[in-house]
């Protein structure tokens, strides 16, 4: 018999744990509140554990499931519920469900905090099994019975959405309906069907974000998940009866080469997944992830309270920063209210300017004849925080470290090397004394206050130093985190921006330990705007550095267009900052003071996308508006890009909720020619041409 054993109600959602009394099997399941009433146990027919796992030695899955999933292996029928607690502070409340197998207890956690809309899911394993243990797959969290209302099979009302990644090309959405996934279950339910998706190795949004939202159509809701892990990482979505299961976290053997060995008295801590449910679209659960996932960041940099400006040399210099360039710029750019000038890689080069010394972090001293402290203390008097570029945790071919093979990671007894580089074992004592003394000595001495740490390459299946490639590659990208905490302890105040190639970190364990992210590598990319938007339904905008090259040979729309996309996110600068008019200057200082009086919506905001786009990402046609809407209802901030083969008119929804008879438009960035109209419940534009850009602040 099947029946809810208790259920939690928190702000509109409720977390329910169903028993199968017959397997003493005690599972979990999300609804809004108000959904509740329409559960259907009946249309179970199997309710899945809590935890998902795998040990060594115990039979795989049936239902012809060996090799594309390794959920609900004979490991599972085992498990025995204990008891359940729940710990309540006030603002936070744990629910705590213990379950035993062969002496290994399971802690599964669902912690709820006060004030904001989701969950952080995650399992911690203690054995007190007199002999080792060997796991192959472990899940952070398991939802079970996706979706457990309404009668039937109805795989053709759920939908699951990715967010794919590619360099350049990040965030797009693809949404596809569970029937058009295969996930519908045969004729008598013995076949077991699974879609299961992830990325392998230490880049960890690359092919997909670890993201994902299962929604039911016709029931007007979804759930929305993304996890917090740096390396090797998987989601599934699971389907042998007339309902789907959910589950994810560390990538399994089959999928990320995992094993994980567990001796008495020790624990395994999986990583948190946020996960939240709500009777809303994409973009809404979207915004309850992400601004559920502030709860993992930590308190922020006192500088980066008022969202400053930053201006990064690289697409000046293009990789060859010189102690004259970084002056002249230093000067060029004092009074423009620019917060942080970032010197970006190239500062180290011996000769020409490919990068494949990376790893000593020598100061050439052709280029930089003074030192870097010099030039730091002339930023500083020009009254800006003065930046610095690493790509710290890998060493190039012409370096030194590239040959101390005891410092690197390896497999097969050779160390990893793709292209020209090899990667620091972050384990290792000796890599973390060294980056002790190259990277944080470096800040230290020269006065920076602003580190961009970059990550270019992958180290893929793992590492040795551990009883599995995955628990090495785990191992390792922990130790990596740690040292990214360290250098805070030692250079208090310092900002950090977390770069991968552009956006291949874009996860929230990762983006806890930055006070910002490089959004994407596409730099003068038409697709800016698109891929901006994009990914602010993983991160939060006020962490989503964009940016807006400048250049001399501009016309007035096409600069208009590159600035108009940082207000999706943090504005950053780059480009002929020593050429460009005074005209151009006069557009960059307006938008950078509407920048300045926007930032209160662009910190605390929800998004509300409306496109009408052509397919491809890298011509994009047709035209995208972004309205966001301050949590305080007192601003709303509008961002319109059209591209090849726009409309001259467009008109779409003022958001629902927004009250346009306290609103009016204060300030504008608009071509000339542009008319602007806002009505009750439309925004209409006319006068549009291809490539243009325009940022509209609404205001009480």
């Amino acid at each position: 018999m099947k029946t809810v054993y208790k259920q939690y109600d928190f702000e509109g959602m409720s977390v329910i744990y169903l028993k199968d009394d017959e397997k003493d099997v005690l599972g979990m399941t999300l609804l809004p509140t108000k959904s509740v009433k329409d559960i259907n146990l009946s249309g179970i027919w199997n309710i899945e554990p809590l935890v998902q796992y795998k040990l060594v030695g115990d039979a795989y899955g049936d239902g012809f499931s060996h090799g594309h999933t390794m959920k609900n292996a004979s490991s599972i029928g085992h498990l025995k519920f204990l008891e359940q607690k729940v710990i309540n502070n006030g603002k936070k409340i744990d629910i705590i469900t213990k379950l035993e197998d062969r002496g290994l207890i399971f802690d599964h956690i669902v912690e709820h905090t006060q004030g904001f809309p989701g969950f952080i899911i995650h399992t911690d394993v203690t054995s007190e099994a007199p002999e080792n243990k060997t796991f192959e797959m472990l899940s952070s969290y398991n939802i079970t019975g996706f979706s457990c209302v309404g009668d039937g099979c109805r795989m053709e009302n759920f939908i699951l959405h990715r967010m794919t990644s590619k360099w350049s090309m990040e965030g797009k959405l693809v949404s596809e309906r569970f029937s058009d996934l295969n996930l519908e279950p045969a004729w008598i339910r013995i076949g077991a069907n699974s879609v299961r998706f992830g990325q392998v190795g230490s880049m960890p949004v690359r092919r997909y974000f670890p993201w994902m939202i299962a929604e039911d159509e016709k029931y007007g809701y979804g759930i929305g998940i993304m996890l917090a892990n740096p390396s090797s990482w998987q989601m599934e979505v699971y389907d042998k009866d007339d309902r789907i299961s959910l589950s994810g976290g560390i990538a399994d053997r089959e999928f990320g080469h995992w094993t994980k060995n567990i001796a008495k008295g020790e624990v395994i801590e999986t990583p948190s997944a946020i996960v939240v449910v709500a009777k809303e679209d994409v973009d809404g659960i979207s915004y309850l992830l992400t601004k559920s996932e502030e709860q993992l960041l930590s308190e922020v940099t006192e500088s980066e309270k008022e969202l400053p400006i930053i201006f990064n040399e690289y697409c000046t210099s293009w990789g060859n920063p010189t102690e004259e360039s970084l002056l002249k710029l230093s000067s060029k750019l004092k009074g423009h209210g620019i917060k942080y000038c970032v010197m970006d890689a190239g500062w180290h080069v011996k000769d020409g300017n490919d990068w494949s010394d990376i790893g000593d972090w020598i100061t050439n001293e052709k280029k930089f004849p003074h030192g870097l402290k010099y030039v730091a203390d002339r930023i500083k008097e020009d009254g800006m925080i003065p930046g610095i570029w690493f790509e710290m945790e890998i060493v190039g071919k012409d370096s030194d470290m590239f040959k101390n093979t005891d410092c690197l990671l390896k497999r097969d007894g050779l160390p990893i090397t793709t292209c020209f580089r090899r990667f620091l074992d972050m384990r290792n004592p000796e890599v973390i004394r060294f980056l002790d003394e190259r990277v944080i000595g470096n800040l230290k001495e020269n006065g920076f206050g602003y580190l961009k740490v970059d990550y270019n390459d992958n180290i893929g299946i793992g590492c040795e130093g551990a009883e599995s490639l995955g628990e090495g590659l785990r191992l390792n990208m922990k130790a990596s985190q740690n040292f990214f905490r360290r250098i805070r302890e030692e250079v208090p105040g310092i900002v950090i921006e977390n770069c991968s190639s552009g956006g291949h970190r874009l996860e929230p364990s990762m983006m806890a330990l930055a006070d910002m992210a490089s959004f994407s590598d596409a730099h003068e990319y038409v697709t800016i705007p698109i891929i901006a938007a994009n990914v602010t339904r993983a991160i939060l905008p006020r962490q989503s550095q964009i940016w807006a090259v400048l250049r001399a040979k501009d016309s007035e729309q096409r600069l208009m267009y590159s600035l108009a996309a940082t207000f999706l996110g943090r504005m950053c600068l780059s480009g002929d900052i020593y050429d460009i008019s005074d005209r151009h200057w006069e557009l960059v200082d307006n938008a950078i003071s509407l920048y300045k009086n926007s930032t209160e919506v662009i910190r605390k905001g929800r998004n509300y996308i409306t496109r009408d786009l052509g397919q491809s990402m890298e011509h994009p046609t047709g035209w995208q508006a972004v309205c966001r809407v301050a949590d305080s209802g007192t601003q709303m901030l509008i961002v319109v890009h059209t591209f090849e083969n726009a409309p001259e008119d467009i008109v779409f929804p003022v958001p629902k909720g927004v009250d346009m008879s306290r609103l009016t438009i204060k300030e504008q960035l608009v071509r000339d020619g542009i008319d602007i109209k806002i009505e009750s419940s439309e925004v209409i534009i006319s006068g549009l041409k291809d490539f243009d850009g325009m940022v509209i602040a609404v205001k009480e």
